[in-house]
């Protein structure tokens, strides 16, 4: 049986929100959720981007079942996987059992700000497989020393670890990271429906393992309402070919935003109030092999959206 998430959306959401809507979706009855990492929102109308780490400590407090991971933590550039794996491993402990660490190669928008080199994907696909390398050594809690290609740690140890370990889940939005995460991580995370993606992952030692899939969707009063919603507070979800990764800055998307209209941007969103369009897109996650969907509703109305999914939605899957 599928298993139904929900998206905490740092880049539009305060963290005292985050934390309460964490508390909301554990109530009403969904499996999971799983919480951005950004250091910069995709356009200044969202206007938020709180640092994932607290949030999620007082996540850990508002919540008691609740599974929670990020989708997803680039532990590459921005931040030293060394670092990650002690902000991993202490949220791990504060959530017993709970916790996921899910891991990506990351976008320009967070990444170059402290004037690092923003590098070709297979580089930085490369840097992500060597940053998980570390983070699963040091949650070994030996002291260590290591001279890798990208990284060096130097006597390094982390004394807080949790009982249970938590399992890495890594994103690919292409085929070469597809197959790493075949091969190093515990579980797929894509954007949208990646059948493509799926199939690579199983092929590559990724057969068995947890498929997840981010699906976009926009509840509101009426569909040309959502429409707008989306266009307004998401206009990124229209973008192709790998722009999200190597734009710089806010400004950037916005003026892309300028070039398209809410048509455009919500072809691919389910949009409105109709609860079998919802349920119809879930299943089509089903169908290209994934076992767990986190549904991120576009910009406001959060709470409506929660007990909308609540009432139904969540039953057609329970």
């Amino acid at each position: 049986m599928v298993k139904i998430g929900y998206k905490l959306s740092s880049e539009d959401t305060h963290p005292l929100n985050l934390v309460n809507y964490a508390k909301m979706v554990e109530d009403a009855g969904f499996s999971f959720a799983m919480i951005s990492d950004h250091y910069h929102p995709w356009v200044n109308k969202q206007n938020q981007s709180p640092f994932v780490w607290s949030t999620l400590g007082g996540i850990s407090q508002s919540t008691s079942n609740l599974k929670i991971g990020t989708a997803v933590t680039c532990p590459t550039i921005r931040v030293h996987p060394a670092i990650i794996a002690q902000a991993a491993a202490t949220t791990a402990s504060m959530m017993p059992g709970r916790f996921m660490l899910g891991v990506g190669s990351g976008e320009n928008l967070n990444e170059h700000i402290l004037g690092d080199h923003w590098p070709p994907a297979h580089i930085r696909i490369e840097m992500l497989e060597e940053a998980v390398d570390i983070i699963r050594m040091l949650w070994s809690g030996d002291n260590l020393n290591f001279k890798g290609k990208y990284y060096s740690i130097e006597n390094t140890r982390i004394y807080t670890l949790p009982v249970k370990l938590p399992p890495i889940l890594m994103s690919a939005d292409g085929e070469s990271a597809a197959e790493t995460a075949g091969r190093l991580a515990d579980g797929l995370i894509t954007p949208g429906v990646r059948e493509d993606l799926v199939k690579i992952f199983k092929r590559n030692c990724g057969e068995g393992k947890p498929c997840y899939a981010e699906a976009s969707v926009c509840w509101a009063d009426s569909e040309d309402y959502a429409k707008n919603i989306s266009h307004e507070y998401w206009p990124i979800v229209a973008n192709t070919n790998g722009l999200n990764w190597e734009l710089p800055t806010p400004k950037y998307f916005e003026e892309l935003a300028k070039m398209t209209d809410p048509e455009t941007v919500t072809r691919q969103v389910v949009c409105g109030n109709d609860p079998q369009r919802h349920i119809d897109e879930i299943k089509n996650y089903i169908k290209a092999g994934y076992d767990h969907v986190f549904i991120h509703q576009l910009g406001p109305y959060q709470e409506g959206f929660i007990k909308f999914y609540e009432e139904e939605v969540l039953p057609e899957f329970q």
